[in-house]
């Protein structure tokens, strides 16, 4: 499966803590993430992650195409509430994963919940959806 990876800058420990503890399951995967959280995910793991640009940079936008194009089967955006206007703006990733109909957790609790649903084939129907 493809998972989408995102972090606002206060959340991004949060997602290598994450990735460390989820490595094993997230290893047989292929992760995607915008520039930042992919280097440090990349640095505490060891995962390779296929890096967008940064956030702000454009890196939310490569990550709606790939989700508009139905090549995205999960998204994590571990979002902080009370991010300021700089940092990137997870409703659009939401919107169009609800449009296509991709799980999204946008805080520790449901990510977990969603890698390990998916780690007991409870996603498998994503194969079949493409």
């Amino acid at each position: 499966m493809n998972i989408a990876l995102a972090a606002h800058n206060n959340k991004k420990k949060l997602m290598q803590n994450f990735c460390i503890a989820y490595r094993h399951i997230l290893s047989k995967h292929i992760l995607y993430a915008t520039g930042t959280t992919g280097r440090l995910i990349e640095e505490v793991t060891n995962l390779r992650v296929h890096k967008y640009l940064a956030g702000p940079l454009g890196g939310i936008q490569q990550m709606g195409a790939q989700i508009s194009n139905n090549e995205t089967d999960l998204v994590i955006f571990l979002r902080d509430p009370s991010a300021d206007s700089s940092e990137a703006n997870p409703a659009q990733i939401i919107r169009l994963c609800d449009m296509h109909n991709i799980p999204v957790a946008t805080n520790l609790a449901t990510a977990e919940m969603l890698v390990l649903g998916m780690e007991n084939g409870d996603l498998d129907w994503r194969n079949m959806y493409k």
